[in-house]
């Protein structure tokens, strides 16, 4: 009975993960339909997903006809700094906070579960005053500053939970064969958390290639764009180059994609990280 029963919930669960699937495909597929579309037919109603007299053209003109390469060349630099330096100090800072004890220890971590509660909208103007005097509006050290600050915490946070499932009794007998507290952590500690400082990356990276507000604050010449405040460049007031953004809008989600099939079999034990303990 109990096996008759169950064919008709695996049905109806395998039936919601197919129109789950076909929703969130069918915006993709849109998109890819808009970016095929030739100029004269970027208003039509048709539903097909290869529209008709498909053509390459708006990704050549993206490529050719706008600053999209320096776009993407400025998202790169911003993004990678701000992925490597999230996953160093996070990595070090975490590991401070799970296996040491110093003074201040609780008030730090009620501070960077705290930082989580207030949108980062709520640090714009004060971050804007911040960088200002400092001269760094315009740039990509100050677009690199206002993202670690955001991102860190989390990331903190996130690396010290997965620090915490690590026995202490590993650290100690790496003590015990010579090791300092830096080659414990080098040798024995960091490549067992090779999956948490893998969604450490992944945050750190979503964290600042998606990122549009911060960017268009800081960020003031067209030539220092990243791609999300470059892409806004095709709405204008009067029209909107849908082609083009469209266009763009794949290729920016191309990285991401990529990122994820690489990463995937660290990402699933870094998705589960600290649900078990033992």
């Amino acid at each position: 009975m109990r096996k008759k029963d169950s064919k008709p919930k695996l049905a109806l669960i395998y039936a919601f993960l197919v129109l789950w699937t076909a929703g969130t495909l069918y915006p993709i597929l849109r998109i890819i339909t808009i970016s095929l579309r030739p100029g004269d037919r970027l208003l039509s109603t048709s539903l097909a997903i290869v529209p008709e007299g498909a053509t390459l053209k708006n990704y050549i003109d993206l490529f050719t006809a706008t600053p999209f390469l320096r776009w993407m060349l400025n998202s790169f630099i911003v993004t990678s700094v701000v992925t490597l330096s999230g996953v160093l100090l996070a990595s070090m800072a975490g590991y401070a906070i799970s296996k040491f004890r110093f003074g201040g220890k609780k008030v730090l971590l009620q501070g960077l579960l705290t930082t989580q509660m207030f949108p980062a909208t709520m640090l714009l103007l004060p971050m804007f005053i911040m960088l200002s005097k400092l001269h760094l509006i315009n740039s990509y050290l100050g677009l690199i500053i206002a993202y670690s600050a955001t991102a860190l915490p989390f990331c903190i946070w996130q690396m010290k939970g997965y620090y915490d499932t690590i026995p202490t009794s590993l650290i100690e007998s790496a003590r015990v064969d010579g090791c300092n507290n830096w080659n414990a952590w080098w040798r024995v500690v960091l490549p067992l958390a090779a999956p948490a400082l893998v969604i450490t990356a992944l945050f750190s990276f979503m964290a600042s290639w998606n990122e549009y507000i911060v960017a268009a604050i800081i960020l003031q010449e067209p030539n220092m764009f990243t791609l999300p405040v470059g892409l806004k460049m095709f709405q204008g007031n009067m029209s909107t180059q849908w082609g083009l953004y469209a266009a763009g809008s794949m290729v920016v989600s191309v990285p991401v994609v990529v990122l994820f099939i690489v990463l995937s079999r660290w990402l699933i034990g870094g998705l589960t990280l600290g649900s078990v303990k033992g």
